[in-house]
């Protein structure tokens, strides 16, 4: 079967990202569903994000490659807080 290329029209690129994000997760999606997660159950990030993996049968040790930059920071926040991480001391200051 021979296929005229020339005729084919190609689908939206809004489709194929749709289609894609459908398939396949997204730091934006993951972003965006951890963070509606956090608002609807109130839970911390941490837990949301255990949830979240156990909900959609994702290895929480593969999940490092998907939080964004933004959702890091917060999580972190939310480890010195519960203190799981100790807080850093401001540099170019001596401790007293």
């Amino acid at each position: 079967m021979l296929v005229d290329l020339f005729n084919t029209k190609m689908p939206d690129p809004k489709e194929i990202d749709k289609a894609l994000n459908e398939k396949f997760i997204s730091k934006t999606k993951f972003a965006e569903d951890i963070e509606s997660l956090v608002l609807e159950t109130k839970m911390s990030y941490i837990d949301a994000i255990v949830d979240y993996c156990e909900n959609n049968n994702i290895e929480i040790e593969t999940v490092n490659k998907l939080i964004s930059k933004p959702l890091k920071d917060k999580i972190k926040c939310e480890a010195m807080e519960l203190n799981y991480l100790k807080a850093k001391a401001p540099k170019g200051k001596l401790p007293l």
